[in-house]
């Protein structure tokens, strides 16, 4: 089946391009949430020169992430998305499969960025794996004292 082309990004350009996404583990197998996998996972965000991970959280199956492009506003997301699917695959000698595809949306506004940054913080919270949000040991850039702004 053939995919709708993307919509180029419409953000005054003062604004910056931040994406929020979700990448799931086909039949949502629990597979993600343990040291290993969150080290390759982190791996893949401090060598990826292209995109800056602003927060992440690793699931039991599945990933979000608010990422933005660092050189050209209007790179891909898929290349973020692709990327860090094949690598953790490789590095984990992974035999589970990714869903095709992923779940991104461009945030448009300060208020969307904040929201989604406090949906991915809460995820392991609202799933019953932990009490509190700073508890989850699987998370990058999801600090107390620091929220991301749309710069």
């Amino acid at each position: 089946m053939a995919r709708p082309p993307r919509i180029p990004v419409w953000l005054p350009w003062d604004q910056s391009v931040i994406y929020f996404i979700t990448i799931c583990v086909s039949q949502r197998k629990s597979v993600l949430a343990n040291e290993r996998i969150f080290q390759i996972v982190r791996q893949f965000c401090d060598e990826n020169k292209n995109w800056s991970t602003i927060a992440l959280t690793v699931m039991p199956d599945h990933i979000h992430a608010l990422v933005a492009p660092v050189r050209d506003r209007d790179d891909r997301i898929t290349q973020f998305t692709a990327g860090l699917k094949r690598f953790v695959r490789r590095e984990a000698n992974a035999e589970w499969k990714w869903q095709d595809g992923v779940f991104d949306r461009l945030l448009r506004s300060e208020e969307s960025i904040q929201s989604k940054w406090i949906y991915i913080r809460e995820n392991p919270v609202r799933a019953g794996l932990i009490a509190q949000w700073d508890e989850w040991p699987y998370s990058i850039g999801l600090v107390a004292s620091h929220q991301p702004t749309a710069a």
